[in-house]
């Protein structure tokens, strides 16, 4: 209230401008919430208010200042050092002249959009213990704005709400506890929708039970929550789930590791929203183990895992389900993007939810009630024998795996991982990034889990599987390729590609001048024509944005920003080179017409490789710590210890000393490395060790 009464009125003049002001004032609230929600369902034309930049999450904006006749002449505005070699993930946003901005252990800044000084700073002071958790690096993916709130979820699973102004603390509540028995993070961004914070969870390949859950903007308080896979206990939880708690338990076998290890189905990334069906879209994750045969004796579709759940935005109750791959086991999500859009499919419109996951194919659905539409392979995969008449995918048997190993294609990085898809209701096409790949599955066999391992139940490495394996990855490499796609989801094909050189090629915005911007691993930042893939310009970024852009407009000028910062499970995924790319520190870089700065030229020595020690270890030492390594350290430092969160093969001297301390004492704990003393022996350690040195010295040089 900005006045107050004066006590000298009479109080029945008092009590009637009272109930006057206290209406005035309500209605004031709700008007400012109407508001709120309008900034965010439809934001004006230069502003990019939420993670997709409205409901739709087409990631499309209207601007179109900058257009093909001019991009060319597109110039450094400013730009932020970043201060990390880690992989930098996030969509900024932006409102009122100022850019919002998070990196890993989820430190947030506000930024002047015209001149990049720093406005203020908020370190949540996220634990460190949890860069152990994280699969692919300590990452954020955005922030969520609403009114005066910036949003952040942090890694060990608090959500906090800033004063946009001066980020200052205004509330936190913490989304899981931290005794729960499961290895749970949060790496995705969290979301507004209405008067609600919606957030998911990562761990899955550790081994949790996903759940999604919405708490109320205003004051943080839990509104509801709904678990993704059915309780261990058989009992219900007194949560939204409970509604299709029935439905989940009959796709589970009565025995399996699901119930110590949770089922998975964690929404690690996109969550979507239609506001005029009040629902909320929840992409699921993967099944852990990872081999049904472990978690659920090879029985069962093992509800919700890799699947778009849709639940009732008011209560979170169900509403209906897709799933992508029943009885999944081959690390393939369906977290990526959903793009909401109304398009004109048999002379009908629908309104529709888009998304192409990790198994290669790309998903028409209805939004309204889940009707299966189309689907549509955008890559090679060998997994799907089609769809039988509702829409459930008939899942070829050459690909169920035991311990005989076999080639799958996708592979685990997934066709389409977690990098931001956009939309152009222009052109109607849809824009991705693409990797074509395959890998090597077989069950490993009296495997058992172990807390907070990488809980796959994966193996084959060693003896006769081993040799397989060798040669059905020889097959894998050769068909690897990778491009920027645009797929008419009518049609159902593919309007145009470009082809890129490595995978981990980044995010994708798109705007009305039909420009479609994405970073990519030549270390460029990219404008494509929309219509048919013409390179209109580059940029020389010394590091791959893997992260998606936004365009702002600001004093009458447009403007792009996106993070640069090579890393996370690009890194981790990709090992096509063999030896980590040079790159510069990330960095947040801000383009406009006629923008004359440069960057500061790249170290002639970034990311050398050292020369690795003389391996002295036996073979069955090696053979040990190669079994090791890939059960416990592979999620985060890659497979065969190429990439990941640090390369492995490239350190030097002065590390391999302290390899040890590293590994068992947490000597680097602030870097987000803490102890694995609860998980391996000093012996065990060395042998792992002594695996890296060999494979340091099978690839130095390269």
């Amino acid at each position: 209230m900005k006045t107050r009464l004066k006590t000298a009125l009479l109080t029945g003049l008092a009590f009637t401008l009272a109930s006057c002001t206290t209406a005035s004032s309500e209605n004031a609230a709700l008007t400012a919430a109407a508001s709120n929600q309008d900034q965010l369902a439809s934001p004006a034309a230069g502003e990019w208010t939420s993670d997709g930049r409205d409901y739709t999450a087409q990631r499309y904006s209207p601007l179109t200042q900058i257009n093909a006749g001019n991009v060319d002449q597109l110039g450094l505005a400013w730009y932020a050092d970043l201060d990390t070699y880690r992989g930098v993930e996030a969509t900024p946003l932006y409102a009122d002249g100022v850019i919002y901005n998070t990196l890993s252990w989820n430190i947030t800044t506000a930024y002047d959009a015209r001149t990049g000084e720093v406005l203020w700073t908020y370190d949540p002071k996220t634990m460190r213990e949890f860069g152990r958790y994280a699969c692919c690096e300590p990452v954020s993916r955005g922030l969520a704005m609403h009114g005066n709130k910036i949003i952040i979820a942090t890694l060990d699973g608090r959500l906090i709400a800033l004063d946009k102004d001066t980020g200052t603390e205004l509330w936190s509540t913490r989304t899981f506890e931290l005794d729960s028995g499961y290895a749970y993070s949060i790496t995705g961004a969290p979301r507004v929708f209405g008067d609600k914070v919606v957030v998911g969870q990562s761990g899955g390949d550790l081994g949790v039970r996903g759940f999604a859950s919405a708490y109320d903007v205003e004051t943080g308080e839990q509104v509801w929550k709904f678990f993704l896979t059915p309780n261990p206990d058989d009992m219900p939880d007194g949560e939204a789930s409970d509604s299709a708690l029935d439905m989940m338990r009959a796709t589970w076998s009565d025995e399996g590791m699901w119930r110590e290890l949770g089922g998975g189905a964690n929404p690690w990334d996109a969550i979507a929203y239609d506001p005029d069906l009040n629902l909320v879209y929840v992409g699921t994750g993967n099944s852990v183990p990872h081999a049904r045969f472990y978690r659920s004796n090879d029985e069962g579709d093992n509800l919700f895992v890799c699947s778009i759940v849709a639940l009732d935005a008011d209560s979170g109750e169900y509403r209906w389900h897709y799933q992508m791959n029943p009885g999944e086991e081959w690390d393939w999500t369906c977290t990526a993007s959903m793009i909401s859009a109304d398009l004109k499919i048999d002379g009908e419109m629908r309104q529709v939810l888009m998304q192409a996951p990790k198994n290669g194919f790309f998903y028409v659905l209805d939004r309204a009630t889940g009707e299966f539409i189309s689907a549509e392979a955008h890559v090679y995969q060998n997994w799907n024998e089609g769809f039988d008449a509702n829409g459930r995918p008939i899942t070829s048997e050459a690909v169920r795996y035991d311990e005989t190993p076999k080639l799958v294609a996708p592979g685990p990085g997934g066709a389409h991982n977690w990098f931001p898809m956009a939309f152009s209701p222009r052109t109607g096409l849809a824009y991705f990034p693409a990797y074509q790949s395959a890998f090597v599955y077989a069950r490993q066999p009296g495997w058992e889990p172990q807390p907070y391992r990488s809980n796959s139940g994966w193996g084959g490495y060693t003896g006769e599987a081993g040799r397989i394996r060798g040669e059905l990855m020889a097959q894998a490499n050769e068909m690897e390729a990778t491009w920027l796609a645009a797929w008419d989801p009518v049609r159902q094909e593919m309007a145009w590609k470009v082809e890129l050189p490595r995978h981990g090629n980044g995010g994708v915005m798109v705007t009305a001048s039909d420009l479609v911007f994405e970073g990519t691993t030549k270390q460029t930042f990219t404008a494509f024509d929309a219509r048919n893939g013409n390179v209109l310009w580059e940029y020389p970024t010394q590091s791959a944005p893997v992260a998606g852009a936004i365009t702002y407009e600001l004093d009458g000028e447009q403007y792009i920003a996106v993070n640069a910062g090579w890393g996370g499970g690009a890194a981790q995924i990709e090992r096509g080179a063999g030896i980590e790319m040079p790159r510069a520190p990330a960095r947040l870089l801000v383009f406009k017409l006629g923008g004359t700065l440069e960057l500061p030229p790249l170290a002639e020595d970034a990311s050398a490789p050292p020369e690795p020690p003389r391996l002295t270890a036996t073979e069955e030492v090696v053979a040990q710590g190669r079994e090791l390594y890939h059960q416990i350290c592979s999620v985060c430092h890659g497979q065969n210890a190429m990439g990941g969160v640090a390369d492995l093969r490239h350190l030097d001297r002065e590390t391999h000393e302290k390899f040890n301390q590293i590994v068992l004492e947490g000597l680097y704990l602030e870097k987000g490395m803490a102890s694995f003393s609860d998980l391996l022996t000093p012996e065990e350690a060395e042998a792992i060790h002594h695996y890296l040195i060999a494979r340091a010295n099978e690839d130095w040089g390269r």
